[in-house]
């Protein structure tokens, strides 16, 4: 039996029947009852979500003030017990028998518990880390791992991109596991209705304050090479907010490409990407054409 503990992130608002059905997958497909948990961020508002439990694991639940996104994850991963830590969605659900197993056998594999793993989402797949797996050690050197600056999208993006840069440096962390299926039931692909909670998110209103911290993502993926390295750590600097894309098509080309583009602590095809994905969001957020699908 692992001794590992597993800890799932779950902000969640106006969705106790998908919280439901979340915590029916996850009981389905468990091995390990007492070695997981859930912490539950709920709205003061939301009185429907403030009784979700399970009789099968535990369940903490945090009843507060709306927050940002990474506001919420920040306050469930203070109350969280686990060596593990997983970003989790009420629009997932658990289709792989045994795993926590799975993942709790390439923890131990992991000599300095440096890691970004994540499972198969059946959406973007290894394209994105949508339900990220870090380690506590991870979040530990990271201080902020899940920034509150977002409010609602971009911090698998984030993650993705720290890592990149580690891998680019030469230091490979990714782990893909794609026989380990999270399933994001997702409006966009018709695996859900679109409700209030996928609408009342701006959709391009993280996009400002993901190009801003472009020197934040340069400075944690230092915190954790200095720590594969085994040299002293550089201080963690909290994010000064300065996240204003300029107006116009060619200032903000011009802004993209200094933030991705001429970033050399990246692959090339990241910075590419990048560049590209956010003038045609920039465009799109302007009504130039129709939304990108993300």
């Amino acid at each position: 039996m692992s001794s590992i503990s597993i800890s799932l992130l779950l902000p969640t608002r106006g969705r106790p029947a998908l919280v439901e059905r979340l915590f029916n997958s996850i009981s389905k497909t468990v091995s390990h009852f007492d070695n997981i948990e859930v912490i539950l961020y709920a709205d003061e508002d939301d009185t429907a979500s403030h009784g979700l439990t399970s009789t099968d694991f535990s369940v903490t639940t945090i009843i507060g003030p709306a927050k940002s996104m990474g506001g919420y994850n920040s306050a469930c991963l203070d109350k969280a017990r686990g060596d593990i830590i997983i970003l989790a969605n009420d629009d997932m659900v658990v289709q792989t028998k045994g795993w926590d197993d799975k993942i709790a056998r390439f923890d131990a594999a992991s000599e300095d518990k440096i890691y970004l793993a994540y499972g198969n989402d059946l959406l973007k797949k290894k394209g994105l880390c949508t339900f990220p797996i870090l380690s506590r050690r991870t979040c530990e050197l990271l201080v902020e791992p899940y920034p509150i600056a977002y409010g609602g999208a971009f911090i698998d993006v984030h993650l993705f991109d720290i890592f990149k840069r580690l891998q680019y440096a030469g230091f490979d962390r990714i782990r893909y596991m794609e026989d380990l299926i999270f399933e994001h039931l997702h409006y966009r692909v018709g695996k859900a209705d679109c409700d209030d909670t996928y609408t009342r998110r701006g959709r391009f209103a993280d996009d400002s304050t993901f190009v801003a911290m472009a020197g934040q993502r340069r400075r944690a993926a230092a915190r954790l090479l200095s720590a594969l390295q085994g040299e002293p750590m550089p201080s963690f600097e909290p994010w000064k907010d300065d996240r204003d894309i300029p107006n116009g098509l060619s200032a903000a080309i011009g802004y993209f490409t200094q933030q991705f583009l001429l970033d050399k602590q990246l692959p090339l095809q990241w910075r590419a990407y990048l560049w590209y994905w956010f003038i045609g969001r920039y465009l799109a957020a302007r009504g130039f054409f129709g939304l990108l699908m993300r």
